[in-house]
């Protein structure tokens, strides 16, 4: 099991790096979309290669920041049911999940978008807009952004299966690995008790 957490921690790293790429990219984003509508508004100058700059990036943003939601739990679940299982079996539904779902759907979607990027750059395919950006940068995303997420889940499932055979803690549990929905609903359920509690 060791070896398979080594490779864990590393899928970890590569996440992160990317996270706080995407983070970054957020902040250039806002400044093009914010100097184009400026040039827009002040100068009634517009550029279709800066809009879909824009476009590209914010797209970047969510491809490639997917994988990191993955590690950081901040993906969608069902708080008030998954907080009232046991550890175990919120782990099981992770790892049937990953095996049934999520790898499966990153393959399928691997499959299909490899082709739009390699023919995108084989032919040079650009935007029809009037001074608009080739296409291949955006294509490459999907297939980046689902092999980003692959191997996060892969990593997730390595740490789920060392949780259930005691080789590792269980990461659904504690502060970090708790999406703000179920820190709001702890947040209250412990507001509600210290009402009840003044009173009686």
């Amino acid at each position: 099991m060791t070896p398979l957490l080594s490779l864990s921690r590393l899928i970890d790293k590569i996440s992160t790096g990317v996270g706080k790429l995407t983070m970054w990219l957020i902040l250039v984003t806002t400044l093009i979309s914010a100097g184009n509508a400026l040039m827009r508004k002040i100068f009634n100058i517009s550029s279709n290669s800066m809009l879909e700059i824009q476009w590209y990036l914010f797209a970047a943003v969510f491809m490639l920041g997917a994988g990191y939601g993955l590690l950081k739990n901040s993906h969608v679940r069902i708080d008030f049911i998954s907080s009232k299982l046991s550890h175990r079996t919120r782990n099981w539904i992770d790892v049937v999940g990953i095996l049934v779902v999520l790898i499966p759907f990153c393959v399928i979607m691997l499959r299909l978008g490899w082709p739009f990027f390699t023919q995108a750059l084989a032919s040079g395919e650009m935007s029809q807009n009037a001074g608009g950006l080739m296409r291949w940068p955006a294509y490459v995303l999907i297939p980046a952004g689902f092999a980003l997420l692959m191997l996060q889940g892969i990593s997730e499932l390595i740490k789920r299966i060392a949780f259930l055979t005691g080789n590792g803690p269980d990461v659904l549990e504690g502060e970090d690995a708790k999406s703000d929905d179920q820190k709001k609903l702890e947040e209250l359920e412990a507001q509600t008790a210290r009402l009840l509690a003044g009173d009686k």
